[in-house]
């Protein structure tokens, strides 16, 4: 193919030669894009025929309507928005799973040792939550609305109440409190059941159908990426604290010992079948979650949220 020998060895001659991509994170840049700044960082973008800009999102930045407006390629998404805009009719298709497990989880204090311990505490929890895993945490573990305030994204008040708990990223909340010696369990709630994947590679289906050489390229770049970043994060962080300054060497460092002791990028599926691997269903688990919580109409075209054609076969897994 194609994509293979230019990963390996035959570059365009120029930059001027290289197909362009704009590829857009889902938040600032952090150990959880890594895989990305890696591919840019060691050439792995460039030695594809690509030239990539990488675009941080953030807060208030809609990463799937700038997709959808055709300002950037790809996009660092989530199968639940896949499966909503397959819903709404509109062309967006997943084309990898970098990450094997959704990263949401819920923070505790020490004394709480699982989510059955959760049904007499003050849960705090963001609005976008109920669109997501609320419904699946509250349905499986006898959760109660009046439980649950308003989660601000400030941990003081987790922190000051020993009968509350919070949602968290496994990677985030929990190196804050790590840094301040505060002892603490988080649950990621794949290890429970939750079916999703965690961060899915986006892109629409006129790129699909225009670019699809192009598209080849950079999944298994960015996948290389992956397996690069897991071995030797250094070229990728320096990217990455070069897009946001606030991004220590310890939060870096932390995060990637989480994702390397969770296995997002490795675990399930990919553990055999390779980084970015995703299976018809997993994706019909996610369908049928959805439906049951009332976050997706029975009848949607499940099937067509996504594609296995750019990472069956690939089976890049990690050292």
């Amino acid at each position: 193919m194609i994509a293979s020998a230019l990963m390996g060895g035959t570059c365009l001659s120029s930059a001027a030669d290289m197909d362009k991509v704009v590829f857009m994170t889902s938040w600032y840049a952090q150990a959880e894009h890594g895989g990305y700044y890696q591919a840019k960082a060691t050439g792995l973008y460039e030695a594809a025929g690509l030239d990539v800009t990488v675009r941080m999102g953030g807060p208030q930045i809609n990463g799937m309507q700038l997709l959808l407006a055709g300002e950037t390629d790809y996009y660092n998404g989530f199968d639940f928005q896949v499966l909503s805009s397959v819903e709404q009719g509109l062309p967006v298709k997943a084309i990898a799973a970098m990450f094997q497990h959704d990263v949401n989880g819920m923070l505790t204090h020490a004394d709480v040792t699982g989510l059955d311990g959760l049904t007499d505490k003050t849960l705090m929890i963001a609005t976008t939550a109920r669109a997501s895993w609320w419904p699946w945490l509250k349905d499986t573990y006898g959760l109660s609305e009046s439980q649950v305030k308003p989660y601000t994204f400030n941990i003081q008040p987790f922190m000051v109440d020993p009968q509350a708990a919070q949602q968290a990223f496994p990677t985030s909340e929990p190196f804050s409190l790590t840094q301040q010696g505060i002892a603490h369990n988080f649950y990621l709630f794949a290890d429970y059941g939750y079916p999703p994947y965690g961060m899915t590679l986006v892109t629409r289906t006129d790129v699909l159908d225009n670019k699809a050489d192009v598209t080849e390229r950079f999944v298994r770049a960015s996948i290389e990426g992956w397996k690069s970043y897991l071995a030797d994060p250094t070229p990728g962080n320096k990217l990455i604290q070069e897009a946001n300054p606030n991004m220590t060497d310890e939060q870096l460092a932390f995060a990637l010992k989480r994702l390397k002791e969770l296995q997002l990028v490795t675990g399930g599926d990919a553990a055999t079948q390779g980084i970015g691997t995703m299976t018809e269903e997993r994706w019909k688990a996610s369908y049928d979650y959805m439906v049951s919580a009332e976050l997706l109409q029975a009848g949607t075209d499940w099937k067509n949220a996504f594609t296995t054609e750019f990472v069956s076969g690939l089976n890049i897994i990690a050292d």
